[in-house]
Order: C-alpha cells, then structure tokens, then sequence
C-alpha cells in the first residue's frame, strides 16, 4: 500500500488529498510524518515539506508530480480534460492555484502572525494573491467547477488556495479579493457543496484551528525556534 504523508493544514497535502477522495482511491493511507520539522524529516527528505508519496520505499515530493502520477496511474475517473485543450486549461488554472495563489499565500502566511509586519512582504506578495484572483476571474468556470462542468485537478488546486486566500489573507492586513471578483465568489460558494471539497475544507479548519490555539498558547514560537536550532546544529556538523 502506497502512504502519502501529509497535514491538515498544508495546503499542498490538501490538493493531493481532495484528488484521492475525488478519485475514490482506497489503497493510499494518509500520515503525518512523525519527524516534520526535524532535521531528521529533512535527512529523509531533502526538500524538507510535504506532501510526500511513499512508493514501495521510493519517497516522490512536490504535489504537482504527486498529482500527475496518481493521474497516470489511476485513470479513472479521469480529472483531467476529454481533448488535449480542455487539460491544457484545466493544468492552467491548476497552476494559477498552485503558484500564483497557494506559493504566495505560503510565503506571506508568517507575516500573519508575526509580531511587526514587514509590510514590503505584505504589499509584494498580498498585492500577487490580489492580482492573480483578478486573473482567475477570468478564466473559471461558471458551473459551480473550475474547468469541464465537473471536478478536475484544476479544483483540487483551487480549493485550498481559495482557503487560505478567505482565511490567511485577512490576518496579513490585506482585504480578501474573492467577494470583489464576482466569478471566483460563485464558484468558491458553489464548490464548497462539493463533497470532496467540503472533506478537505473540514481537514483544513481542523488544522488552521490546532494552529492558532498553539499560537495562542505560545507553543508554535517555541516548537519553530527548537526546529531551527536542531537545523542550525545539524547543519554546523554538516
């Protein structure tokens, strides 16, 4: 059995997941990883972020190769297009998800929680997720899906950019774009519906909730500063 290992709240592991779901794929358990954040994970693996399939020991990182192998080796249903033009859209707006949403999201999330803003990073990368769901608006879909009238990777990308766009964005100082973009608004309502987007949503909150509360706690500080230390140590007698 292949294992994928993974987290709530990682919104990489939650566009490989809702494609699993969305594909009725039963024989690939789901794990976090005992050693994340250590320097042991990145011993394991180099890149040091999940999601990560385990393939008969053969460990395959980043969720867009993910993705596309569990494509190829599960072809149905098929969440790509039924022409070649329709999966060059759909991988289009998979990457607008992917890149220009989520990597931006990803990089501008510390400054969330960070005790002074740098606001550069804010206007940098906030202004990014600002433009790039003005792009999205215009080449979504209008049927409750992103691309085809049905789920494709295009919306396992979405969604989990879209959420942490609605549920990040604000805590940056930066206003959420979705409302001001009326075909992104329709289709981020209507996806919600969707029972595999409404799975990973609920997997996300669980993880964004757990988050906070140790950010409240003042656990997450230390648990990031013992995390460097063990990385700075290991790296020193490297």
């Amino acid at each position: 059995m292949m294992k994928l290992y993974s987290g709530d709240l990682s919104p990489y592991s939650a566009r490989v997941r809702m494609q699993i779901y969305a594909k009725g794929i039963t024989d690939i358990a789901l794990e976090r990883p005992a050693t994340f954040g250590t320097p042991k994970f990145r011993e394991q693996f180099p890149i040091g972020r999940i999601p990560v399939l385990d393939v008969d020991g053969d460990m395959m990182p980043e969720s867009e190769v993910i993705a596309e192998y569990l494509e190829a080796i599960y072809p149905e249903p098929s969440l790509l297009g039924a022409t070649p033009r329709e999966t060059a859209h759909v991988r289009t707006v998979a990457r607008i998800g992917d890149i220009y949403l989520m990597n931006n999201m990803f990089m501008l999330s510390p400054q969330s929680r960070a005790a002074t803003r740098n606001e550069g990073i804010v206007e940098l990368l906030g202004g990014q997720v600002v433009r790039n769901v003005k792009a999205l608006n215009r080449l979504i879909g209008e049927d409750g899906f992103a691309c085809c009238g049905r789920i494709t990777m295009a919306d396992c990308a979405l969604v989990p950019a879209l959420f942490m766009v609605e549920n990040v964005l604000p805590s940056t100082g930066v206003d959420d774009p979705i409302p001001a973009n009326g075909k992104v608004a329709a289709y981020w309502a209507a996806i919600q519906t969707n029972e595999h987007a409404a799975r990973v949503l609920a997997e996300l909150h669980r993880g964004l909730e757990e988050r906070r509360a140790l950010i409240r706690s003042g656990a997450f500080d230390k648990m990031m500063a013992a995390a460097k230390a063990a990385q700075a140590a290991a790296d020193a007698e490297a």
